[in-house]
């Protein structure tokens, strides 16, 4: 999460652009260091291991909340990070939930077999 984040306000600010819903009424390069910075610190959050599971919460959410971005590049057939074809951006759709549920199984966020944090 940590690089990626750094990815956002660095070298791969464009690539992250082609994210960014084109209905989206923000700026696309405020919406991509925007989301950098909140990368960054939940990499940092998670690195930390203090309070996991609340962490693994926003992790999840944070993964949720991006998701339009990734079908806005999918829909608009806009080419990043290597997916450059319709098969390709359609395949990471199917892996956003990985991601949602890989944040909150590795946090114990939704574990019931002690308070939360």
């Amino acid at each position: 999460m940590t690089l990626a984040g750094v990815g956002h306000l660095t070298a791969q600010r464009q690539e992250f652009q082609a994210q960014v819903p084109t209905w989206l009424p923000v700026n696309k390069d405020a919406v991509v260091l925007g989301s950098g910075v909140a990368e960054i610190a939940l990499g940092a959050a998670m690195l930390s291991g203090v309070q996991r599971r609340r962490v693994g919460l926003a992790l999840a959410a944070f993964f949720v909340a991006i998701f339009p971005g990734n079908v806005s590049q999918y829909v608009s057939r806009q080419s990043a990070f290597g997916l450059d074809s319709d098969r390709k951006r359609l395949a990471r759709l199917f892996f956003q939930p990985v991601l949602v549920a890989w944040a909150l199984w590795s946090t114990g966020a939704l574990r019931r077999d002690r308070p939360a944090d």
